[in-house]
């Protein structure tokens, strides 16, 4: 099976993009972050015509996720379900085939005296009892999207003036790396230890992509008997060099189940 994450930065502005991608590479499941639409405006159809199914839940101008597969996805959920702010538009996860698979749009943070960077790190816990309470790590479970961490400094082009921002900030690696300590692999890592392997490349900044000046924190996080599975992993930069792309590209992986 071929897994693949994209936070496409608005399903509707990158709808073709996500359409080549499923037809020339023919993903088993393409997991898909910031949609950036409500529910009844969210384009199934086409996806739909291309040979897949898809689930979504997503919000206006923000948020959305969704999980495009092969195969009919089974057990689907959306959000957290522990009696907290739910964010169904986040979380959606679904079995497909053998596989379980969470995708997630991790809160950003704004900024470490934000309120929102508090409620980031209090996400990852969220997340991690969610874990608790729905799998196992003996399961074959891939954990993936928009996890909005660079874990380690080669996962950033000049870590050396990020240790203030929200996804490098030592509590963020620390809450994000508890929540990997659940049972989690880095796929991508796995095949990939060099550094320059990045996934973001900032609209703001010219020339990023060209001069590789990027962060890696979309990832494929899986079970142990999940990444033992695996066959390799990737990142596609193709997307990214498209007209008017998305600042994310896409990271992917195969697994022999």
């Amino acid at each position: 099976m071929i897994v693949a994450s994209y936070n496409v930065n608005s399903i509707r502005s990158r709808l073709g993009l996500v359409l080549e991608w499923l037809k020339a590479n023919q993903p088993d499941v393409l997991c898909v972050q910031e949609t950036k639409v409500i529910d009844a405006e969210f384009p199934a159809e086409p996806i739909r015509a291309a040979g897949y199914h898809v689930v979504y839940r997503g919000e206006k101008s923000y948020n959305g996720v969704a999980l495009i597969s092969k195969a009919e996805p089974k057990d689907v959920r959306f959000g957290l379900d522990d009696g907290g702010p739910a964010d169904e538009a986040r979380v959606v996860a679904a079995k497909v085939g053998p596989l379980h698979v969470v995708n997630t749009y991790v809160p950003q943070g704004r900024e470490i005296t934000h309120a929102m960077y508090q409620y980031k790190l209090q996400w990852f816990e969220r997340l991690r009892a969610y874990f608790d309470r729905h799998y196992t790590p003996r399961k074959l479970l891939l954990w993936t999207g928009d996890l909005n961490i660079a874990p380690e400094s080669m996962d950033i082009h000049n870590a050396d003036r990020q240790a203030d921002h929200v996804c490098y900030h030592i509590d963020a690696r620390r809450a994000f790396a508890t929540t990997v300590a659940w049972g989690f692999t880095d796929v991508f890592r796995k095949y990939h230890p060099e550094p320059g392997q990045y996934t973001f490349f900032d609209y703001r900044q010219i020339g990023a992509l060209k001069k590789n000046q990027g962060w890696r924190i979309d990832h494929l996080m899986a079970t142990r008997p999940l990444a033992e599975k695996s066959v390799r992993a990737w990142i596609d930069l193709q997307p990214r060099q498209a007209e008017k792309p998305s600042d994310h590209t896409v990271v992917a992986a195969e697994f022999d189940v």
